[in-house]
């Protein structure tokens, strides 16, 4: 029996993945956002958005301890509704619109995820650079919603510099 394609594997478990995000963006409406990720000075919400994508993280020596993982860079696609691919989100934290507008962020606030052991924690961002005119340019503030998974990798890093990907499921809320 022969194995799948790489590609065809990729694309697949991305398809999962996104039809797992999807489901998950009925849950998020449901609940509520924690106190401590609520801008006091956001007006309204400009787009809720369903991510897919890996947490990366590189094998590092911290003085003298052990190597061990540490946080890098997200790399995500956010998606609409009705599955379109909206934004692409990456190192910085930095999130680009498909038309062209895009921001960078800063981490104001972190909540653990209490209802999902092994997640990402949830996040309250603030933006600091805002370019381009569409759908991001009057974004204020980026909440990471209902994390799925995203920890560092189970296995241990073995040679600094090495890098290891965690998958990760989340909902984006961008306010103004």
């Amino acid at each position: 029996m022969t194995s799948l394609p790489r590609t065809f594997r990729h694309c697949t478990a991305s398809a999962l993945l996104l039809a797992l995000a999807m489901t998950s963006a009925q849950t998020v409406m449901a609940q509520s956002v924690p106190a401590a990720l609520q801008p006091a000075d956001a007006h309204h919400v400009v787009a809720t958005l369903s991510a897919t994508g890996v947490q990366i993280y590189v094998c590092k020596r911290d003085g003298d301890k052990p190597l061990a993982w540490a946080f890098k860079a997200p790399l995500a696609e956010l998606y609409d509704a009705s599955g379109k691919l909206v934004v692409k989100h990456g190192a910085g934290p930095s999130w680009e619109a498909s038309d062209g507008s895009k921001i960078t962020g800063k981490v104001l606030q972190q909540v653990s995820n209490t209802s999902e052991a092994g997640a990402i924690p949830l996040l309250l961002l603030q933006a600091t650079k805002v370019g381009g005119v569409g759908l991001l340019s009057s974004v204020r503030y980026v909440q990471r919603l209902q994390t799925h998974g995203g920890i560092a990798p189970a296995q241990p890093c073995t040679e600094e510099g090495q890098e290891g990907r965690s998958p990760y499921l989340a909902q984006y809320v961008f306010l103004d």
